[in-house]
């Protein structure tokens, strides 16, 4: 079974669960709750309601689900995972039909509620899990049975690589990996050519190997005099969605950097490709859409009088578009209100300095206060941007940046943002380094991200804007 057929069998599982789950909770409340209400018994009509209920309620719990990323690495679900995420769904989801359709109906009693909660919640969860437990428990044993792989390729020759290689093929429980071959880091680690493992290629060759032999995990396992190799190794790997693992030594068990994730597997850290729960990135999207739309809105009048203001102060458009890098490395145009002269780089890219004699006298408060940003709200609704995101830049100086800084490219695992950590922090950047400064934060950002950090940096800047003291 292929993976979009494994995804079909998931949704239809889910919509037969949720019309199960709402035709019997229906029949509750005509069996048990309408009776004690009216006090007497009452027919078992499938009424308009229902009928609306039977067509509506599944759309919304798929919708759920896809927001959640109930579908997402289907192969790799396993059970206690399965138990978990049912779970969360089905209290949000329930808590949703409550306060939406159920809480003005007439009970009884208020404590008729909490038992019209009670029966939707069990109801739903029990019958939803039960089909996804039956499912997921296929998977995971064709996955055991090595029915199901995934291509994997060491990163490393030497006896390490060749220890894990032996250990997880000698298990009678595979994990899934599907070793198709290695990767020397250097000349002398080739030891598991022995074990029949194909050498693939060099370091330098392993993304165009990652693209060419389908790689869906990587397992680095280099000595630990070789640590040096790892930030390479993992720059390499960004961007390719691979799932990286790294043999640990014992400083990292000790210091508590290995999770043990399954009782039979090899011990391995795994770099973690999640940046936020698919959950909240659902939610920080729709959080983009909605300020932004209220946003233009509201600010309206701003934005029209800025607009005067930019035509007027000096000749030219009012807007200011360029081309700039945003998620997986895709380029974009960015819209400001333009706050130089007009064919400000006609000597090629140029970075602009508090003193840049190229900046009009209305572009220096726009940029005081962040107000040639606003437009920018446009590019958050077409999904070029979020609100809160490293800051873009242009191709040209990603090139000098990832001359030293080449981990620059982890940047580009998000949507770029109008404000940022970096921007809150430094402001619009003089010079390469400068940029190298700010980059520190946004990392940061990435590797700390979640909606309560957006909220806070989008507090900062409201705060600058306010006190105009942006850089």
């Amino acid at each position: 079974m292929d993976k979009r057929r494994l995804i079909v069998h998931y949704v239809l599982a889910d919509m037969c669960a949720a019309a199960i789950a709402w035709t019997l909770f229906y029949l509750f409340r005509k069996a048990y709750l309408e009776p004690i209400k009216f006090g007497y018994a009452v027919p078992i009509v499938l009424d308009r309601n229902y009928v609306t209920g039977l067509l509506l309620i599944p759309i919304f719990w798929l919708g759920l689900y896809v927001a959640i990323g109930g579908y997402s690495d289907i192969y790799r679900r396993h059970r206690t995972k399965e138990l978990g995420q049912t779970l969360l769904i089905s209290v949000i989801g329930v808590v949703v039909i409550f306060f939406v359709l159920l809480l003005d109906d007439q009970v009884a009693s208020y404590h008729y509620y909490y038992r019209s909660f009670l029966t939707l919640f069990l109801l739903h969860f029990g019958i939803t899990f039960l089909f996804r437990f039956l499912l997921t428990s296929r998977t995971v044993r064709r996955v055991h049975a090595r029915q199901i792989g995934f291509n994997t390729v060491l990163v490393g020759g030497n006896e390490r690589a060749v220890n894990v290689f032996q250990e997880i093929g000698a298990m009678p429980r595979s994990p899934g990996n599907r070793f198709i071959g290695f990767v020397n880091v250097n000349g002398g680690d080739q030891q598991l050519a022995t074990e029949g493992l194909p050498r693939l290629g060099k370091l330098p060759e392993l993304r165009t190997i990652i693209q060419r032999e389908a790689v869906e995990e990587v397992i680095i396992a280099v000595e630990s005099s070789e640590h040096e190799h790892m930030s390479r190794i993992i720059n390499e790997l960004e961007g390719t969605n691979v799932r990286i693992k790294i043999i640990p030594d014992m400083y990292d068990i000790l210091s508590g950097s290995v999770k043990m994730t399954s009782i039979f597997g090899t011990p391995l850290i795994e770099v973690n490709p999640q940046i936020m729960p698919a959950w909240q990135f659902s939610i920080k999207r729709l959080f983009d859409i909605v300020v932004s739309i209220l946003a233009m809105i509201a600010l309206s009048p701003i934005l029209f009088a800025v607009a005067l203001l930019v035509k007027l102060s000096s000749p030219g458009p009012v807007f200011f578009r360029q081309e700039r890098i945003g998620r997986f490395g895709r380029p974009f145009q960015i819209i400001k209100f333009r706050s130089m002269v007009c064919n400000a780089e006609a000597e090629g890219p140029q970075l602009s300095s508090a003193t840049d004699p190229r900046i009009t006298r209305i572009g220096r408060f726009l940029r005081r206060t962040r107000m040639d940003e606003l437009p920018q709200f446009w590019n958050v609704l077409k999904g070029d941007m979020s609100l809160v995101g490293p800051r873009p830049e242009r191709q040209h100086f990603i090139n000098e940046i990832m001359k030293v800084a080449p981990h620059y490219r982890h940047l580009h695992k998000v949507r770029p943002g109008i404000t940022s950590w970096g921007q809150v922090k430094f402001g619009y950047a003089e010079n390469v380094e400068q940029m190298i400064r700010r980059l520190k934060y946004d990392i940061l950002y990435i590797e700390n991200m979640s909606l309560a950090v957006d909220l806070k940096i989008l507090a900062y800047t409201i705060l600058i804007i306010l006190k105009g003291d942006g850089k």
